[in-house]
């Protein structure tokens, strides 16, 4: 299904989706918490503050300032009445001079003195060491009247900013680490799962996180230890059988040794079909022992093809190299080895002489190829083809124990790759394997 565009910009994991649902609750959280504290603790004291300012105002306009010798103007008069400096009143030009262009206006402020003045103010703030409230009062609005509130300063202020900004920092952290905590045993249970898939049984995971996530570590744990003794099972019976095949075939050879020359017809055709038994055997031992004990290491893939090439020049047949240019990717080389060695062999038995080997690059995987020009096969038994013991010598007309696709299957799908089959359009068989570059 495709995914819409705001669908892919959500988290995946459940990590990050843990986070994302426990930041947006502590982001709902904190916005309350402010909205709350702003309406209920701060409002209600600036409410407070600006009304006592409005009465000192309403106070200082109740008597009519006298302007005459002794008072030249109205400011001089009202500064005059003020006394104590609690407040000081400037003119316009005065007031420009004092910083009344750097301060910020309050609308909400500017409402409610309008309303306790009885008519149209002005409040506007300053903040700095001291928090300056100026007022243009309605009974003269060519004056300005500048209140310090020196218990409301700026880092007061934003005390409550502060502090929503601590919690919320320490409450998403606090979170992060819990969504950590529970997420890190699910990340060991997917790489030993990846491990397991490959045919390695690591060692028991340690149960840890919640009691849910104890629970399927230990449900993992006891499928692993089963699987793993499954395997061995397995591969011990398979061996017993190899090694018991191997005895009885052994004293036959032997026997045919000494037959007298007048039957050597017959003593060519029981070696033949010993050693294709014993070819059969090491198929099955191959198959069940996966190449454990290779080791991963940078390999040059042209470098491998060309030396298999070489080693098989001696044989009946054409091999055609079409390599590209390269990278080195990591790989198990004697497990790689064996894949091409099947695929070649294959086109050797089903083709009619005549085999192309080529490399490329995609952009995400190595491409080896390797093409026969045989009678192909059809393409509703393709799928099948990677089950163990099942042929397609049906359609291409031989024997054999049906485990060599099984097996490239296998070790391919153990370097996390694929492997595709086609028929060719001029006929014969294309088999791809894509190795991933990382």
């Amino acid at each position: 299904m495709k995914l819409r565009w705001w669908q892919r910009l959500l988290p995946r994991s459940a990590f990050s989706q843990t986070v994302m649902l426990i930041g947006c609750l502590l982001l709902i959280n904190q916005l309350f918490s402010y909205v709350s504290v702003a309406l209920y603790v701060i409002k209600p004291s600036y409410q407070q503050i600006n009304q006592l300012i409005a009465r000192q105002i309403n106070f200082l306009f109740t008597e009519e300032a006298v302007i005459g010798r002794e008072y030249l103007s109205l400011v001089d008069a009202l500064n005059a009445k003020v006394g104590d400096g609690s407040m000081h009143v400037f003119n316009q030009k005065q007031a420009k001079e004092a910083g009344i262009d750097n301060a910020t206006y309050y609308g909400l402020l500017s409402n409610q003195m309008s309303e306790y003045l009885g008519g149209n103010a002005e409040v506007r703030i300053t903040q700095g060491e001291t928090v300056q409230i100026w007022i243009r009062p309605p009974q003269a609005p060519s004056v300005w009247i500048r209140v310090p509130l020196s218990s409301f300063n700026e880092l007061e202020m934003s005390l409550l900013t502060l502090y929503l900004m601590v919690i919320g920092a320490l409450s998403v952290a606090g979170g992060w680490l819990f969504a950590r905590r529970q997420s890190k045993p699910l990340k060991a249970l997917q790489k030993a799962a990846i491990n397991v898939s490959r045919g390695e049984y690591p060692e028991a995971i340690p149960p840890a996180g919640s009691s849910e996530i104890v629970e399927v570590t230990h449900a993992f744990n006891q499928m692993a230890h089963s699987m793993r003794m499954l395997e061995q099972d397995r591969a011990l019976m398979m061996a017993g059988i190899s090694h018991d095949l191997r005895t009885p075939l052994t004293r036959i050879r032997l026997a045919s040794e000494m037959m007298v020359d007048e039957d050597a017809y017959l003593r060519d055709g029981i070696i033949a079909d010993i050693d294709d038994m014993n070819a059969i055997i090491n198929q099955f031992i191959a198959y069940i022992r996966q190449d454990q004990e290779a080791v991963w290491e940078k390999a040059d893939i042209n470098q491998l093809v060309s030396e298999y090439a070489q080693a098989e020049s001696k044989r009946d047949g054409v091999i055609e190299l079409a390599l590209g240019s390269c990278q080195a990717i990591p790989v198990q080389v004697i497990a790689i080895k064996r894949v091409l060695g099947n695929l070649v062999e294959n086109a050797f038995r089903y083709g009619r002489g005549w085999i192309r080997i080529s490399t490329r690059m995609e952009k995400s995987a190595l491409v080896l190829t390797v093409e026969d020009n045989g009678p192909g096969i059809p393409v509703d038994q393709i799928p099948k083809l990677f089950q163990p013991f099942t042929q397609g010598d049906m359609a291409r007309g031989s024997l054999g124990s049906g485990l060599g696709l099984a097996i490239i299957k296998r070790i391919v799908d153990r370097h996390q790759g694929k492997v595709k089959l086609s028929n060719r359009v001029e006929g014969g068989l294309k088999a791809e394997v894509f190795l991933p570059l990382e």
